[in-house]
């Protein structure tokens, strides 16, 4: 694995990369992805053998413009084209029909749906404006590991599974993208991001399935889709913040201002929704290298700011 600057010279080596089928991790405003051509089966397949990702769980496919991600769905609903011209680029991925022979079907899990998302860091546009092909890329991490935020997480979670890096410094949202199905008459949200539900009611009604499964025979209805998912290797607990009982070996993950035990390991971050889903999976990766026992993270609060939060937070201490 090379890392590379974000730099032209860079964009043009990792692009030319991508063209001829290799794998590319990138990062986008969210985390680090892991990209290969999404119009051809071989370079998804490697994605899927890299990560140890089931095949049933379909990829996001991202472009560099709105016009460009439309253009790989049909029968693409007005509500669709507002969410696109509203959140793109963004922390948003849309669920569409595919057009015909537009993405490999190894990208898609064998539907006939297509996740898409313009990214909004400019390495990932870049890399996608100078590559011109549509690009699969889940996250750059082993299947339900933690995500990655810097090209130093890439690196130690797939070594020399990938090509290049590029890298881009630490993502600025930190956690995946908000999916919405738009197949429908009313808006599925699948899985929360920093794209609010209160921000797609503005388009029409939307209902709430975040999707989660354990049977990886069963197609996943969004990427990521998995019950335990975002996970460190070590175990992680989720505890109330007012009633912290670490066991010797733990470690604690708290907002900033709870109380912790005296005698506690702790990583603190920053008390509010956004600025602590920013940090959190640098955080896990830090907590998890310490050779803990168990991760006991503080349960945030539960008003809706922090619903993405908590998604992550159930799913990485769902094993």
């Amino acid at each position: 694995m090379s890392i590379l600057p974000f730099d032209e010279a860079s964009v043009a080596r990792a692009a030319a990369a991508l063209v001829a089928g290799e794998l590319v991790a990138f990062p986008t405003e969210t985390v680090y992805g892991l990209g290969a051509r999404a119009d051809r089966g071989e370079g998804v397949r490697r994605i899927y053998e890299a990560k140890g990702r089931p095949s049933t769980n379909p990829s996001i496919v991202h472009a560099a413009t709105g016009g460009a991600a439309l253009a790989l769905a049909r029968d693409v609903p007005e509500v669709a084209r507002a969410l696109a011209a509203r959140f793109w680029p963004g922390p948003l991925t849309i669920v569409l029909r595919v057009a015909p022979d537009a993405i490999a079907p190894e990208a898609l899990a064998g539907g006939e749906t297509v996740a898409l998302r313009v990214p909004a860091h400019p390495a990932a546009l870049a890399l996608l404006a100078r590559a011109g092909v549509p690009v699969a890329a889940p996250s750059a991490n082993r299947s339900t590991r933690v995500s990655p935020t810097t090209a130093a997480h890439v690196e130690a979670g797939l070594g020399d599974r990938v090509a290049f890096v590029l890298d881009g410094g630490p993502t600025d949202v930190g956690i995946e993208s908000t999916i919405v199905d738009a197949t429908g008459e009313a808006l599925v949200l699948l899985r929360h991001g920093a794209v609010s539900r209160e921000a797609l009611e503005a388009f029409g009604p939307v209902f709430d399935r975040a999707a989660r499964t354990d049977d990886e025979d069963e197609r996943a209805a969004a990427p990521g889709g998995q019950r335990l998912h975002y996970a460190p290797n070590t175990p992680l607990v989720l505890a109330p913040e007012e009633h912290l009982l670490p066991r010797e070996g733990d470690v604690l993950l708290l907002r900033e201002g709870v109380v912790a035990p005296d005698h506690a390991r702790a990583l603190r971050l920053p008390a509010d929704a956004a600025g602590y889903a920013r940090g959190l999976y640098a955080a896990l990766h830090t907590l998890d290298a310490l050779g803990a026992t168990r991760i006991v993270v503080g349960r945030p609060p539960g008003d809706p700011a922090w619903r993405a939060v908590h998604d992550r937070l159930r799913r990485a201490a769902a094993g």
